[in-house]
């Protein structure tokens, strides 16, 4: 699965967690064909690791921007990290779980991205602005001018 320009939402740092999402997504499948169960766990706990620390990242990032629909949002993640931990529990009892997980991944991760993530981004673009023209006001100076035309 490759990056598309179309999933960036346009906050670099989102963005760049979101792809190293996919990369870790893209490791398991990877691996996946070689069977090694040792190698699959370490990339399957790496993932849910780092995508439960995004959720964090993110969920703080709307909590600063007083986004109201995050519970909504909060709400979407808990229920994918409870349906990744179900899938981690049924790999540690032996099922093979894999290629089941990369489809679920793939598609919920760019179905989030579209459509989730999208519906929050003018909340923070609007948020951030506000700041920015705060905080050039409080200067005195065009500071604001120099990031935004």
């Amino acid at each position: 699965m490759e990056w598309n320009e179309d999933y960036n939402i346009g906050i670099d740092v989102i963005d760049n967690q979101h792809r190293q999402i996919l990369d870790y997504i893209n490791a398991l499948e990877k691996i996946r064909v070689s069977g090694e169960r040792d190698k699959i766990k370490e990339v399957l706990d790496d993932l849910i690791d780092y995508t439960q620390s995004h959720f964090s990242f993110e969920e703080n990032l709307l909590e600063q921007v007083h986004y109201q629909y995050l519970p909504s949002h909060r709400g979407i993640h808990e229920h994918f990290v409870k349906r990744l931990n179900e899938y981690r529990v049924k790999f540690e009892q032996g099922v093979s779980v894999e290629q089941d997980l990369y489809r679920l991944l793939s598609k919920w991760l760019i179905n989030h991205i579209q459509h989730d993530d999208q519906d929050y981004v003018d909340s923070v673009r609007d948020n951030m602005l506000h700041y920015l023209r705060a905080q050039e006001q409080k200067k005195g100076k065009s500071w604001f001018a120099r990031f935004f035309s």
